[in-house]
């Protein structure tokens, strides 16, 4: 099913990156000539079963236009488009990148690939292995590592004071690490059992907000969460540890020096 079905690409790129700090949106900061989201476009170009690509920016969005006919984006693809109607959140952004495939003639059982524009190391043969490895699984799967670090639960010091407020955090529990997956992108999902995932998980966001509950931790972060939280269970694919997202400045000087390691492995 997976050569007869297409593959679609989403991009989020609505957030404002402030944790990145720099005059700009993180995306459309440079790392080595090139702008983090236009760089992540490259690579899933090179994919060759994803022709069909929709970023989704924000409506105030004046940058992505402008870099995309800079570095010519659209010719990358059968067909490129800028959605300017990315929401607060990265969920509503990319529902509405995935509504909007329906008019590209996606069909329910077309895959959808969801890439951050800021995992901008991301290389076309770890794409490919997703593809490969889901092939024609009910579910969909993602791009993960493996944790390999000590994971530790903690709490406030002052639960009085916010988080930015109070950086430190005491240890209360040292959490086993075996089966514990850093979730990555790609996530690789069916476009209609995305589609009421995340249609499910928006509404249960306003409920949420509604009841004045929106202090609570979010329970979909990414697009398996809203799989899971219908009782599905998506596959995991390895990947690489060099497939990083940026998120904090250090993240730039760590993505710098991990350019010249990937031709390499």
């Amino acid at each position: 099913m997976v050569n007869e079905s297409r593959c679609f690409l989403v991009m989020p790129c609505a957030g404002s990156g402030l944790r990145a700090g720099g005059d700009v949106a993180k995306q459309y900061q440079m790392l080595q000539g090139l702008p983090l989201v236009v760089r992540s476009l490259q690579s899933l170009s090179r994919v060759p079963s994803v022709k069909n690509a929709v970023l989704v920016v924000s409506p105030e969005d004046r940058k992505a236009q402008e870099l995309m006919q800079a570095y010519n984006c659209a010719s990358w693809f059968d067909h490129f488009s800028v959605l300017a109607q990315g929401g607060a959140t990265r969920m509503e952004s990319v529902l509405a990148g995935v509504r909007s495939l329906a008019g590209l003639g996606a069909q329910e059982h077309d895959w959808v690939l969801v890439h951050d524009a800021a995992r901008c190391l991301v290389q076309a043969r770890w794409v490919e292995q997703l593809i490969r490895e889901v092939g024609d699984d009910a579910v969909g799967g993602i791009l993960a590592w493996p944790l390999s670090d000590t994971l530790k639960q903690a709490r406030p010091c002052n639960p009085g004071l916010s988080a930015q407020a109070v950086p430190n955090e005491r240890i209360v529990a040292t959490v086993p690490r075996r089966h514990k997956w850093l979730a990555q992108t790609p996530q690789m999902f069916r476009l209609g059992a995305l589609r009421q995932a995340l249609e499910r998980a928006l509404q249960e966001m306003l409920r949420a907000d509604a009841a004045q509950e929106a202090d609570l931790e979010p329970q979909v972060t990414d697009e398996a969460s809203a799989l899971e939280a219908m009782g599905l269970s998506p596959l995991l694919v390895q990947a690489s540890a060099l497939n990083i997202k940026i998120t904090y400045a250090e993240d730039f000087v760590l993505a710098q020096a991990l350019l010249g390691v990937l031709g390499e492995v």
